[in-house]
């Protein structure tokens, strides 16, 4: 006896489909979590960057009318007079009726000063310690591995303990009021420089060396033609970082300059801080002398912040 099957007719859905249940469609609901979260992130950011606001705010006030709405939002008594006194454009009797202390300011010393010391500690910070990075993380030596334990205890060493040592050394070296004085305790070696290169070189594959080293390269043709090209992100991550430390370095450069000659921009903030006259602090003046002096490194990190996140990272070669 023979069974005959009867092809479904078109169009009628399958006994096995209609089993199977059907998906339903996700109801476009409002993404609470991500307002809420992005919320938190805009708060945040209005935090951080109502600081910057309000010295921008004071800067372009006029320092008698700030006595009369300190809690003002917005500049009292608009005016460019602080910013004018930061580049020294106002004469004497101006600067006075307007708050300042009429005393003048080499403001573009106090810059090329600043530019030259930070320069050339980036340069030469940069360039010694990828050497010193190459050497502890690719040559083979006797005692390598205790001298690298002492440069990374050397980071736990307070800045305030090496600041007597180091201006008895620059004095005793005739260095004192001298940019060379002011460069010289961080001009060859940074333990942080180091350890970060380190770890940076230690990703780096060994066969490209190798094959490099059977072609009959040397060891320093390798570090200089192969690593370091290879090695361009850290580097810039690393020079950023050190422009920014050396641009901002306060203590020590306050006790070894005493003239124009040697003062660098952080240090002049404070010389300009003390010539406030008796009726009270030029608080339009300092906050544009703040600002000034701010302006390069906040371009500097927006322009590399997104380098330096990555390059921290010690990804290596992909």
């Amino acid at each position: 006896m023979t069974t005959t099957t009867h092809p479904a007719p078109a169009g009628s859905p399958r006994i096995a489909d209609q089993d199977r249940p059907v998906a339903r469609k996700p109801k476009n609901g409002i993404p609470w979590g991500k307002i809420a979260a992005w919320a938190v992130m805009v708060i945040f950011l209005l935090i951080t960057l109502f600081p910057f606001y309000w010295m921008l705010r004071t800067a372009l006030s006029s320092n008698n009318a700030l006595a009369t709405d300190p809690g003002s939002l917005l500049p009292v008594g608009l005016n460019s007079g602080g910013f004018e006194r930061v580049f020294g454009l106002q004469d004497v009797e101006t600067a006075i009726s307007q708050g300042g202390s009429g005393a003048s300011i080499n403001f573009w010393r106090y810059l090329l000063n600043s530019v030259v010391v930070a320069t050339a500690v980036t340069v030469v910070q940069t360039f010694s310690c990828a050497m010193a990075a190459y050497a502890f993380s690719r040559l083979h030596w006797r005692g390598r591995d205790t001298v690298f334990l002492i440069f990374l205890g050397s980071l736990m060493i307070p800045q305030i303990f090496t600041l007597l040592p180091n201006f008895i050394l620059i004095k005793h070296l005739g260095l004192v009021d001298t940019l060379l004085g002011i460069m010289l305790p961080t001009l060859f070696i940074s333990s942080f420089a180091i350890f970060f290169l380190r770890q940076f070189f230690n990703n780096v594959s060994r066969e490209v060396e190798e094959a490099a080293l059977i072609d009959g390269a040397s060891k320093a043709r390798v570090f200089f033609v192969l690593i370091l090209p290879m090695s361009s992100a850290p580097l810039a991550t690393l020079a950023l970082l050190t422009y920014m430390t050396a641009w901002n370095e306060y203590f020590w450069s306050l006790m070894v300059s005493y003239t124009d000659q040697s003062r660098v921009l952080t240090v002049a903030l404070g010389v300009f801080r003390a010539q406030a006259p008796g009726t009270g602090p030029d608080w339009s003046g300092l906050m544009a002398a703040t600002l000034v002096a701010a302006a390069p490194m906040l371009l500097l990190f927006a322009l590399f912040a997104k380098k330096i996140v990555n390059s921290i990272g010690f990804s290596g070669i992909k």
